[in-house]
């Protein structure tokens, strides 16, 4: 089977495009991969269509763009060219690739291309949702009417987990339960090995030898809440290590340094593909994930427990998909520093709890966060969504489409 993704955003950065990465990488010793984002690097055994949009955009922030601008505060225009620059690469991608099914992350502008795909060249296809698109569309509506049109159009859509689901119901219309499914995110556990070189690299670094390591991993966003893990730093006893970037980076390093704070160190952002980026989560004895909003799943939490951490998370949004309090994990309320420095506090001062919640935790992604799994399930959907293949529909839409692509 040919399998076609469309993507927003570089594959390297965010939680969705570990999820295309990892998906792809299982998928393509039986079906033939090809990929639509603006992306440059390539990965092996996939074909990729890159997009040269004539800037950036961003939901929020992200790592790898650093001067991108957000979506919300485009004009119509500006949204209106990098929309037809992603709709004549996937075209050609079409044209060029000819998938069985089409695969849309992000529900942003993406689905009203596929919707496109399929009246020109009959091509079927599934949405999926990650959340942080949901609450980009909560604040910017311009795109929201073609989400809708092309989600009754679309053959299945999944979400990351239940309270994303929910929420895009909420948002587009409870008629479309009967083809929407969850299907989270999942963790490669093959790069977990434990390295004791990696994890000594780490220690002459950042000067962590011999000492409690509480971990952050992911971007320095307000939503994400890591101020408040910051404010907690003077009550716990241990190292904060902040890996990641953002814009609220500054307001971070404030804080630092109004509260004097010598127990906190911000490592930057590291990419996923750097040679030591598991080892983080290993050489870490306490995750925390202070979010302040409804995360929809949290994948960096899932990453912590396949590295054998215990995670220490705000009882919010797909958080509670993952965590079980005091079985895998714990959670805590949101904004509440003081309760995050007590909790921290329990598990670096036991090193029996540590160890159960540990291993608890690493059994839960066994069980449900195997890509082996996710990617079957997904698998079987393409099956189904392929079926019979349909013809081009011929309408006005259809008509000036074509027209375009003549004059392009």
């Amino acid at each position: 089977m040919k399998i076609l993704y469309l993507h927003m955003f570089p594959l390297w950065g965010n939680g969705s495009g570990v999820f295309l990465r990892e998906l792809a990488a299982k998928l393509q010793n039986h079906h033939e991969i090809a990929i639509v984002a603006p992306e440059k690097r390539m990965l092996a055994g996939v074909k990729q269509y890159k997009v040269n949009a004539p800037q950036d955009g961003v939901f929020v922030g992200h790592p790898e763009l650093p001067g991108a601008k957000r979506f919300a505060d485009m004009s119509g225009r500006e949204l209106g060219e990098i929309y037809t620059t992603y709709l004549w690469t996937a075209v050609r991608a079409v044209y060029d690739f000819k998938p069985d099914v089409i695969h849309v992350f992000h529900t942003a502008f993406l689905p009203s291309i596929a919707l496109i795909l399929k009246s020109l060249f009959g091509t079927r296809y599934i949405i999926t949702t990650h959340g942080s698109d949901l609450n980009y569309l909560e604040k910017d509506k311009r795109f929201l009417k073609p989400l809708k049109e092309a989600s009754k159009q679309a053959r299945f859509i999944t979400a990351n987990s239940d309270f994303t689901k929910n929420w895009y119901l909420r948002m587009c219309g409870e008629d479309l339960r009967q083809k929407t499914t969850v299907i989270y995110g999942g963790v490669n556990l093959a790069p977990y090995k434990r390295d004791p070189q990696k994890i000594e690299i780490i220690n002459k670094k950042y000067n962590l030898s011999d000492k409690k390591v509480v971990l952050f991993t992911g971007r320095l966003t307000r939503h994400k809440g890591v101020i408040h893990l910051v404010r907690a730093a003077k009550n716990i006893k241990g190292t904060v290590l902040i890996v990641g970037d953002g814009p609220e980076k500054q307001a971070i390093q404030a804080e630092i340094k109004e509260r004097n704070l010598t127990n906190v160190i911000l490592a930057g952002y590291i990419n996923s593909s750097d040679p030591l980026y598991h080892a983080y989560y290993e050489r870490a004895d306490v995750y925390v994930a202070p979010s302040t909003w409804e995360e929809p799943l949290g994948l960096t939490i899932i990453e912590a427990m396949a590295g054998h951490t215990p995670v220490v998370a705000s009882r919010k949004g797909g958080i509670v998909s993952i965590i079980t309090n005091n079985v895998n994990g714990f959670l805590v309320p949101p904004r509440n520093s003081a309760v995050i420095a007590a909790q921290v506090n329990i598990l670096l001062e036991n090193d029996k709890l540590r160890e159960r919640i540990a291993t608890v935790a690493y059994n839960t992604i066994i069980e449900k966060f195997s890509w082996d799994k996710i990617a079957r399930r997904f698998e079987k959907l393409y099956e189904e969504t392929a079926g019979k293949r349909i013809k081009p529909t011929t309408t006005p839409f259809n008509s000036f489409f074509n027209w375009f692509l003549a004059k392009r």
